[in-house]
């Protein structure tokens, strides 16, 4: 039975941290969530994987009978993916929209320095 991901009703929404060498496929991808993250790929939730690019990423889901393998690449703009570390972090139905949205899945904070008179 075919059926389309509802983004809106996912139960849990994964994003792989960092760069994901995106030549992998359904597979490579779902050995790194268990191996390296010590996750279920086949609990019923979305693992998003960006590469180098920040204009492209893949993505699995267990459907329950078999793996889906998304993959998108945007003409214009670029996804805000953080960069900052290897890890994973659970998102938000709203964060996912963001983010694929081209908005960041952070508000940006804004700091004062000491001293400066805005």
């Amino acid at each position: 039975m075919t059926r389309l991901i509802d983004f809106r009703h996912l139960n849990k929404v994964y994003l792989v941290c960092g760069k994901t060498d995106l030549r992998k496929g359904i597979d490579g991808l779902a050995t790194i969530v268990k191996e390296q993250f010590e996750l279920d790929p086949f609990s019923p939730a979305l693992f998003l994987f960006c590469g180098t690019r920040k204009d492209r990423f893949k993505a699995i889901y267990w459907e329950g009978d078999g793996f889906v393998l998304l993959y998108k690449r945007y003409e214009s703009g670029h996804l805000q993916w953080p960069r900052s570390a290897v890890e994973v972090r659970q998102l938000t139905t709203q964060q996912l929209e963001w983010l694929l949205t081209g908005l960041a899945i952070e508000p940006s904070v804004h700091r004062v320095k000491p001293g400066v008179v805005y």
